[in-house]
């Protein structure tokens, strides 16, 4: 499946150059989708099929060098322009760097300028490439990829009325702060977690998608995110995504407003109100039904919610961090989780090991 225009994958393990590129390139109309790690940067760029790469070259696992030529090995990625971001100057360096396959090189620190201007230039020339592509693919196969359109829609409206879906109630206990000293435990896995949460707590704009069995602290470490950033003084909010009765689901999210249906007695705000300027974690994600999929998608893009009965969005500023225990790259495949909000919700993916591989805690 082909990738929406001007979708980018950056790929670096300092957060705070994730958080500088977002805002450079968002505003500029590209989607920008984040890696911290090697094994992450491959599979999102394979996934996503981006217009094009910004990569690191220091890298603490495999260096950026590496990763570029596994994509070029790779024919699903072998075209996908690779621009370099590095401190390094010397010209073996930058010459290293097109050995590699790369197109471009951007030496830190960087202006805003360079990077928006550069990446226009390699943007318009990717697009260029993959209409033309497109076209020809367009031409010589037009009867066969409607035939098979039609195929996907209807499979995917069986889906969408087979599937059962349970959303959760809010927590009833009132939110606590809690901190990285709330994580107790010695072993090496854990540490490694811990660094980790410690270096992402100040970047708000950076999403962060939470993996890991039941019981493994998913919402204690989306606390502990949530304390040690800038909202910590605001709400957060805890969702469980699996029990919330499924005509009420948009009203406990968005809210309602007086006699927008039989009961509403009153305007009541939902989860994204009352999160506003804190922190909204949806845990269990992957078992949200697809209708509110959708919803929050829009919500996420736009910043804005509309109560049911009401005519008028409200705004809301509301990081979200969401948590599974689900395989939510299976769910993509059988067509019960959007990839639109998986690539919008895991800019970074914190595994969460379960207790028996930490046998020293």
């Amino acid at each position: 499946m082909s990738a929406p225009a001007r979708r980018i994958v950056a790929v670096d393990d300092e957060p705070a150059n994730l958080d500088m590129l977002a805002g450079l390139l968002e505003p500029q109309g590209y989607e920008l989708l984040c890696a911290t790690r090697a094994v992450d940067a491959l599979r999102l760029v394979h996934q996503a099929r981006p217009l094009l790469i910004l990569l690191d070259v220091m890298m603490p696992d495999v260096d950026g060098f590496e990763i570029c030529r596994r994509l070029r090995a790779d024919p699903a990625t072998a075209d996908t322009p690779v621009i370099f971001i590095t401190g390094r100057s010397e010209i073996t360096a930058t010459i290293d760097g097109f050995r590699a396959g790369g197109v471009d090189y951007i030496i830190k620190p960087f202006s805003a300028e360079e990077v928006i201007a550069r990446v226009s230039v390699h943007a318009s020339l990717a697009e260029t490439r993959t209409q033309l592509t497109r076209a020809n693919r367009e031409l010589a196969e037009r009867v066969e990829e409607l035939r098979e359109a039609i195929q996907g829609r209807k499979a995917a409206e069986a889906e969408r009325r087979d599937a059962v879906e349970r959303l959760s109630m809010l927590t009833a206990r009132e939110a606590r702060r809690w901190g990285v000293a709330g994580l107790v435990g010695r072993s090496s896995a854990l540490a490694t977690l811990l660094r980790e949460v410690e270096r992402l707590q100040p970047y708000e704009r950076v999403g962060v998608l939470l993996v890991g069995e039941s019981g493994t602290g998913k919402e204690l470490v989306a606390r502990a995110l949530h304390n040690g950033g800038p909202r910590s003084a605001e709400p957060f909010v805890a969702v469980n995504c699996v029990a919330v009765p499924g005509e009420l689901m948009e009203s406990m999210f968005f809210g309602h407003v007086r006699g927008a249906f039989t009961g509403a007695t009153s305007d009541r705000k939902g989860y994204f109100e009352l999160a506003d300027g804190g922190t909204l974690f949806l845990d269990e994600i992957g078992d949200m039904p697809a209708a509110l999929q959708a919803k929050l998608l829009r919500v996420l893009e736009d910043g804005r919610v509309t109560p049911v009965g009401a005519t008028n969005e409200r705004p809301v500023d509301v990081r979200v961090i969401a948590a599974t225990n689900a395989n939510l790259e299976r769910k993509i495949a059988e067509g019960t989780f959007r990839q639109d909000l998986y690539f919008r919700l895991a800019r970074t993916l914190l595994h969460l090991p379960p207790l028996r591989e930490r046998k020293e805690d």
